[in-house]
């Protein structure tokens, strides 16, 4: 099981907030929508196009996306659901 972040924010933030966060795992760069875009997840928000909704997707080793979460701006995930979803899918394979 990998777990990884992806943003549209820039690599060189996203070495700052690993740093600041002790993140156990990568943050990738998005620079360029394509992820958002991709996953279905872009809105414009304050006059800004390609702004991701906060979302959560769980995908298999196939790069089939088994669950997916969409979260307010105030929400946090379930990061214990999330673990059960990614360990089921390990059970699975």
């Amino acid at each position: 099981m990998a777990v990884v972040g992806i943003s549209r924010d820039s690599p060189y933030s996203h070495i700052e907030w690993s740093r600041r966060l002790s993140l156990g795992y990568p943050l990738l760069s998005d620079w360029n929508a394509e992820a958002v875009r991709a996953f279905g997840v872009s809105q414009t928000m304050d006059g800004l196009a390609d702004t991701p909704v906060r979302s959560v997707f769980v995908v298999d080793g196939e790069g089939v996306v088994r669950a997916a979460h969409r979260y307010g701006d105030g929400e946090l995930p379930d990061v214990e659901q999330l673990l059960d979803e990614a360990a089921a899918l390990n059970r699975a394979s």
